[in-house]
């Protein structure tokens, strides 16, 4: 029990460093939506790499807690809990993207996709060959651009409204099981073990400490922080840019 509590706290510590790089990078975003700056968000290469990587941290993270709570046996009670509440927040985002960017609100972004993949892959926590096959399979299939969504966004625009050509935050299955599914192999084969043993992870640093807040609070977090940046650029336009 005490080496899954290191485990577990070595994940929450993981994904307080996503945390902390998602912000970051909305920082970044909020200062060139607001013309403080000026830079070519979805076009500069650095900005693009930091995105890639913040998300797949995240699901990265996410692949790695499904094998942990599940590996004995499927917890209902979790899986509710997560339906429940990635789904309220799921539907939060979109309506409030819709409001604010109603030519690019997110109507698949990372909380759906966390959502309808965690049930996706359920199959597949007691399967690691498979589950390493699959992961290659959809890399391979996402790299040639034979594994795709587009026929279904096509039969779905118009009915839902989907916004074209992009949205603030579009995360198709398709290549990202593939990081979700290296997530569950990690676990699987044991090597999260090692992973956060590293010195690194130890819950003593201080930094540590917040970062682990940050990870076990990472969804309210999520969905708190960019109204938080907004309002604050706003009462600086208000009071001080005079």
């Amino acid at each position: 029990m005490k080496n899954y509590a290191k485990r577990i706290s070595g994940l929450d510590i993981f994904r307080g460093v996503a945390i902390l790089l998602m912000v970051t990078y909305h920082f970044i975003y909020d200062l060139n939506h607001f013309n403080l700056i000026t830079i070519e968000i979805n076009q500069n290469p650095l900005l693009l790499i930091f995105r890639y990587i913040i998300m797949s941290m995240f699901i990265l993270g996410v692949g790695m807690s499904l094998v942990l709570v599940h590996q004995h046996a499927v917890n209902w009670k979790s899986l509710r809990k997560r339906l429940i509440q990635l789904g309220l927040a799921a539907i939060a985002v979109s309506i409030s993207t819709y409001i604010v960017f109603p030519d690019s609100w997110v109507y698949f972004g990372i909380l759906h996709f966390i959502l309808l993949s965690s049930f996706l892959v359920l199959p597949l926590i007691k399967l690691p060959k498979i589950t390493l096959f699959l992961a290659v399979v959809i890399f391979i299939g996402s790299s040639t651009h034979y594994f795709h969504l587009h026929d279904l966004f096509a039969l779905l625009k118009e009915p839902l409204c989907l916004p074209s050509p992009s949205s603030q935050d579009l995360v198709p299955l398709f290549p990202w099981l593939t990081p979700l599914l290296t997530g569950m192999l990690i676990v699987q084969y044991k090597l999260h073990e090692k992973i956060f043993n590293h010195k690194i992870f130890n819950i003593n640093f201080s930094i540590n400490k917040i970062l682990k807040k940050m990870g076990q609070n990472s969804l309210i977090i999520y969905l708190i922080h960019q109204p938080i940046l907004f309002l604050s650029f706003d009462l600086y336009f208000r009071f001080f840019s005079k």
